[in-house]
């Protein structure tokens, strides 16, 4: 069974993934009145597993809506011991090094993981273990906010799959890991 470390997330113009606030209600920037998911459903049905820092879950816990994933949720911290009660057996805990981190996941038969959070995408990325990344841009500006890209060991090579556009505005570009 082949490993894939994989990205699915959207980005302003200006490859912004939170505003100075930390605010994401920009995403909706856009009418999307028939609730197009731009490929989120056909996405998650593809992993086995999220791989997510601890500052991403607290976002997610802080939403108010129901626990939004089917699939086990790992979450990386050296600072969180324990998962809240209401999300045992959902969300498990991971700690250690990168490499190691997804040797365990591996090991539990988990192999196609989708790794979300700004921090945990760049923290793979600078030990190129991002194989795939599915990138949606939204037309806006937001000057300044957590940035998905920073500086990086080595350049990265990677080649554009599909590019798709939805409710004529919001691009989307499917990007493979060349190696």
């Amino acid at each position: 069974m082949s490993n894939k470390n994989s990205v699915f997330i959207a980005t302003s113009l200006d490859g912004y993934i939170a505003d100075k606030n930390g605010r994401i209600d920009w995403l909706h920037s856009i009418p999307n009145p028939n609730k197009d998911d731009m490929g989120y459903v056909d996405f998650t049905n593809g992993i086995d597993a999220l791989v997510m820092g601890r500052k991403t879950f607290e976002t997610v816990l802080g939403f108010d809506v129901a626990w939004p994933y089917n699939k086990p949720v790992f979450v990386l911290s050296n600072t969180l011991n324990e998962i809240p009660k209401s999300h045992k057996g959902k969300v498990f805990l991971v700690k250690g090094t990168l490499t190691e981190v997804l040797k365990q996941i591996n090991e539990k038969g988990f192999h196609k993981l989708y790794i979300d959070g700004g921090t945990t995408i760049r923290n793979f990325l600078k030990e190129d273990l991002i194989d795939e990344m599915k990138i949606t841009t939204i037309p806006i500006l937001l000057g300044g906010g957590s940035p998905l890209f920073t500086d990086l060991p080595k350049k990265l090579k990677f080649e554009l799959i599909e590019s798709k556009t939805f409710l004529n505005q919001v691009t989307q570009n499917h990007y493979k890991r060349k190696r």
